[in-house]
């Protein structure tokens, strides 16, 4: 399980995180998101033990980051953002390295060794080079490190970063294998992966936390927001439609006389057709629509 408590970190007069609170529990896919910025990467290397917090806790597995750091490192596997390779090494020797550090030996080291490259899809690319690799294939040998411990929680920066549509897949299979019997925190910037993968997601925005829900439960809408797409034969002018009760904004959508209104409460349909006749204007088309998850995310980030 992971905690984190009240976390904070402070560059000068800047926080870049700002008293954050969250938890992820085993067999949870956790989806972390956030603009550029945000403090996501921070977040992540506090929660690993690269950084400091300036306030607050982060646990893993019941140990502390701050005062039990070397039993945090044993119990996590980290793929950062900027995924760090020794690129002269080839692909066996790298893992086998790795594997060595977190006390493997032996028959072990090398079984798990294998197990990762077949895990991961490194088989034709094991006898090479890292740095002859592709982007997606080193990201794959950035995933087999973080995996060889065989650790109870798993922080993933960007693990899609630079693969194929197809290799995509591949991660996203391997991911939701490992999350069922792992803690794994998934930060991301492809929106549908966090609906592909994640139970859960968690957003922060200039270092604050502004959502933590599941992600079906925020997909419906946030804190009872509802959208409704108007199609009139003319455009109009929406200062009647802001003024009703229950409508929070009004913008006009890409496609001619079309308007996105975003409403609170009970559905409006009804209120909005009543105004159309009032107004005269000719509704050509109105229906209720299920936010989606990249929609809710431009609402609490912008």
């Amino acid at each position: 399980m992971v905690e984190v408590e009240k976390l904070t970190k402070t560059y000068g007069a800047q926080n870049a995180v700002n008293n954050i609170s969250f938890t992820a529990g085993k067999g949870e896919i956790l989806g972390f998101l956030g603009p550029n910025g945000a403090g996501k990467s921070t977040t992540m290397k506090i929660a690993t033990g690269y950084l400091p917090p300036s306030a607050g806790t982060v646990k893993l597995a019941g140990f502390d980051v701050t005062e039990q750091p070397l039993e945090v490192r044993r119990r996590v596997g980290y793929l950062p953002e900027h995924n760090p390779l020794y690129l002269d090494m080839y692909v066996h020797e790298y893992l086998e390295f790795i594997g060595s550090v977190h006390g493997l030996k032996g028959s072990e080291l090398r079984r798990r060794v294998q197990q990762m490259v077949d895990r991961v899809g490194l088989g034709r690319e094991q006898n090479k080079q890292i740095g002859a690799l592709s982007k997606g294939y080193r990201q794959r040998v950035g995933l087999a490190q973080a995996l060889i411990h065989d650790p109870g929680v798993l922080i993933l920066d960007e693990p899609t970063t630079g693969l194929d549509p197809n290799q995509i897949g591949e991660i996203r299979t391997l991911i939701r294998e490992v999350g069922e019997d792992k803690t794994v925190i998934f930060s991301t910037h492809i929106l549908p992966e966090v609906t592909a993968l994640c139970s859960r997601v968690v957003i922060i925005n200039r270092g604050q936390l502004v959502a933590d829900s599941p992600v079906a439960d925020l997909a419906a809408g946030t804190k009872g927001e509802t959208l409704i797409r108007a199609e009139f034969e003319q455009p109009i002018d929406p200062a009647p439609l802001r003024a009703l009760p229950g409508i929070l904004a009004v913008e006009a959508d890409a496609a001619p006389a079309t308007y996105r209104i975003h409403a609170a409460g009970p559905d409006l349909r009804g209120s909005i057709s009543r105004l159309a006749a009032e107004q005269g204007w000719i509704l050509l088309g109105l229906r209720q629509e299920e936010q989606s998850l990249e929609q809710v995310f431009k609402n609490l980030t912008k």
